[in-house]
């Protein structure tokens, strides 16, 4: 039903490259990486460069039943669970402010992929239908990535997205270049540390070849060719295991010969091992100037490919490097599945695609210790970097107390078909529920959430948690009746939005 003045109902339509393994999880970090999918933009979806300004409209009832996103107003249901820190961050936009490091380290990136072979999308909506989220992608109905305990729902049928990758087949569609980068904020609920927050950003790209361009159709002979004019470098790679393999990494037959899927692997490790080099020589610099961890800065890079697997891609692999004594999971790629392409419209053409977290890489470029510090204000943080500048490693201003506070209860015992976290039972309790709660009440002032105990009653059966929060500003030292006043706040929301029983 299409409304007067902008106002529509959205018809119904409906990650990831995650670098933990880069296997998709329940709780994502936030430099965990996604990839390749999506479909037609839908009407519903927000005009994709204009400055959001957003609010929400409230009705005679007590919740919003509309969110005016930029002029494009959204009907809110049963599903939606954005709460208002989500909606006031979407303006900030932080891989395009300049001079942030979000932004430094996008640009380094890009730089690896030049133009005109590639060009660089970086001011997409980050509203989308699920069906651009999740259907594009192949996701099943019953996938976590779907469940509103991990996924932002302005209503049921559009979100923000979870991924980059909620435009990929939009941007093959529109077959503007041989290659491209996406980069833009992406949004997931999560658990609280300092690697995790709702708001985090990755980068995907993708190089495809035309049957019907490349001079004889011949596949094989143009990869190749592009190959030996891509940079070389000095990395020491591991790569034990071949290319394909029938069980672990198969090839897709159907559409696909071994000597073309052998030349386009060749193609995609090679451009993003220099992209690695590039980065960790500025690493490395910057670690070499700040004095620290000489030994490492100067042992060989090294780097391994993982065999791994994500739906939209085969064969697949994880790319890991070893850094300061330690494995570190960078980036998740793949030949791209030949049905994505056919979903296109481009069914000529093949390639491999990549994603990464910008968040992820720039806390290891800068050596910054906690992802909150992107969102900081404070000049003290942000002074510290600049396009004018050479990359170096964050210097801590201050580092002020923790202060600890527990909050223990009993879930209830009773059955329900809620979910999602409305009134939690043992059965359908989800932390990142609770995780939601006290966002929603301390926001940045909180550093950590962990579970501490956890006891089922012999008797009763009835299951209890305690969960130790960490209240800990990185700009003030917060007052003992500050930090019991947020503490209070949360205690009462979990009794009144998840139905536990306070110990």
């Amino acid at each position: 039903m299409r409304l007067p003045k902008r106002w529509f109902a959205l018809e119904l339509c409906l990650d990831i490259w995650s670098t933990s393994r880069i296997r998709w999880t329940g709780n994502q970090s936030a430099g965990r990486f996604v990839h390749p999918g999506c479909r037609r933009q839908s009407t519903a979806t927000a005009p994709q460069s204009a400055v959001l300004d957003l609010r929400l409209q409230q009705t005679e009832t007590s919740a919003p039943s509309i969110l005016s996103i930029n002029e494009t107003n959204y009907f809110t249901d049963s599903w939606t669970n954005i709460p208002q820190s989500v909606i006031s961050a979407l303006p900030r936009r932080l891989h395009l402010q300049p001079s942030h490091p979000i932004a430094l380290t996008r640009q380094l990136i890009e730089s690896r992929f030049p133009s005109p072979t590639f060009r660089h999308l970086n001011n997409l909506s980050p509203i989308v239908t699920t069906a651009q989220n999740f259907d594009s992608l192949g996701f099943p109905t019953d996938h976590p990535g779907r469940s509103r305990t991990d996924t932002y729902y302005i209503n049921k049928n559009t979100v923000l997205r979870t991924h980059t990758s909620a435009h990929e087949v939009d941007t093959f569609r529109e077959d503007k270049s041989d290659g491209y980068t996406i980069s833009a904020d992406v949004y997931r609920r999560d658990a609280i540390d300092r690697s995790h927050y709702p708001i985090f950003h990755q980068m995907e790209g993708a190089r495809l070849w035309d049957r019907r361009k490349v001079s004889g159709g011949n596949i094989v002979k143009a990869v190749w060719g592009d190959i030996e004019r891509l940079p070389t470098h000095q990395l020491k790679v591991e790569d034990p295991n071949p290319t394909v393999h029938d069980q672990r990494n198969p090839l897709q037959a159907q559409y696909h010969e071994l000597d073309e899927v052998e030349a386009i692997a060749a193609h995609l490790k090679r451009s993003l091992e220099d992209v690695v080099a590039e980065i960790f020589s500025h690493s490395k610099q910057a670690t070499t100037a700040a004095g620290d961890n000489k030994a490492d800065v100067e042992e060989p890079l090294r780097v391994r490919w993982i065999e791994a697997y994500f739906p939209w891609t085969s064969p697949s692999w994880d790319l890991e490097v070893f850094w300061q004594g330690d494995w570190l999971e960078l980036l998740g790629c793949g030949v791209v599945k030949q049905e994505v392409l056919i979903n296109s419209g481009v069914p000529s053409k093949l390639g491999w695609a990549f994603g990464t977290g910008l968040d992820r890489v720039a806390m290891l470029l800068y050596g910054i210790p906690d992802i909150r510090l992107f969102w900081s204000r404070d000049g003290r943080f942000l002074s510290q970097f600049s396009v004018d500048k050479p990359i170096s490693r964050y210097v801590p201003f201050s580092k002020y107390p923790a202060c600890y506070k527990d909050v223990a209860f009993w879930l209830r015992s009773s059955s329900s078909s809620a979910g999602g976290g409305i009134r939690s039972n043992a059965q359908d309790f989800h932390e990142n529920d609770l995780m939601e709660i006290v966002r929603g009440v301390a926001g940045d002032l909180v550093e950590d959430v962990k579970l501490s105990d956890e006891f089922q009653h012999p008797q009763s059966g009835r299951k209890s948690l305690c969960y130790r929060i960490n209240y800990r500003s990185l700009e003030r030292t917060l007052k003992n009746s500050e930090v019991n006043k947020l503490h209070d706040e949360v205690r009462s929301q979990l009794v009144e939005k998840m139905g536990v029983e306070l110990r």
